[in-house]
């Protein structure tokens, strides 16, 4: 079944005629990334989403795959919009995670391990940074802390760092809190976590939505 905003109708990857906003793109390699997915997809015309491939390894850890929507919206420039499949495998001390395209190819690969970040695109060319939120502030060219991520996605704040306004449901679980300048809304729990992780930031740049919505654990 198809959530609403996720990969329904046609490719919903491209807003406001398929301008990139330059304003917050830090890098003009990850401008011109975004420019060919989104001309591939709307050439495809795509209706839903093809279901994103299990990371393989070896070992516990913990595991996590769905969909994603991202919507941004710049000061002073044109809405953007895009989603996917993802892939989630923690083990502890590596994460990977893996953003695919609503055809079910790999976009972009994300691994973090002890004082190391990488990103690397499907064409190959790689980012490297000593922590996701260099990682990220290299990319955009502003602050982005998303290190928080990592437990969020477990139904927990990060650890070290202060929460505001935090709100349990009759079971103790988190669903809502502020952290490191997001409000974070957890939902829909099963034995692992939250089965939806929705993200709002509001900064001088604009404002940023990012959701998750596992399928699989």
């Amino acid at each position: 079944m198809t959530a609403p905003g996720f990969c329904s109708g046609r490719a919903a990857w491209v807003r406001g005629q398929g301008k990139v906003p330059r304003t917050w793109l830090g890098e003009q390699a990850v401008a011109r990334l975004w420019r060919l997915v989104c001309v591939s997809l709307l050439a495809a015309g795509l209706a839903a989403c093809a279901a994103p491939a299990r990371i393989a390894g070896q070992g516990p850890a913990f595991e996590r795959l769905g969909r994603f929507a991202v919507n941004l919206q710049p000061v002073a420039q044109a809405p953007y919009a895009a989603q996917g499949g993802f892939s989630w495998r923690d083990d502890g001390r590596t994460l990977r995670l893996d953003l695919s395209t609503p055809l079910g190819s790999v976009l972009a690969r994300i691994q973090v391990g002890p004082g190391m970040a990488v990103l690397e695109r499907a064409d190959g060319s790689r980012e490297t940074a000593a922590s996701p939120d260099d990682l990220l502030e290299r990319l955009w060219g502003h602050p982005m802390p998303v290190a928080g991520l990592r437990d969020w996605m477990r139904g927990a704040p990060e650890p070290g760092q202060p929460v505001l306004g935090a709100q349990r449901d009759e079971q103790g679980r988190l669903t809502r809190f502020q952290q490191n300048g997001w409000d974070v809304r957890l939902s829909s729990y099963d034995d692992q976590g939250p089965r939806r992780i929705r993200l709002f930031r509001q900064d001088a740049q604009g404002e940023w939505r990012l959701q998750f919505l596992v399928d699989h654990g």
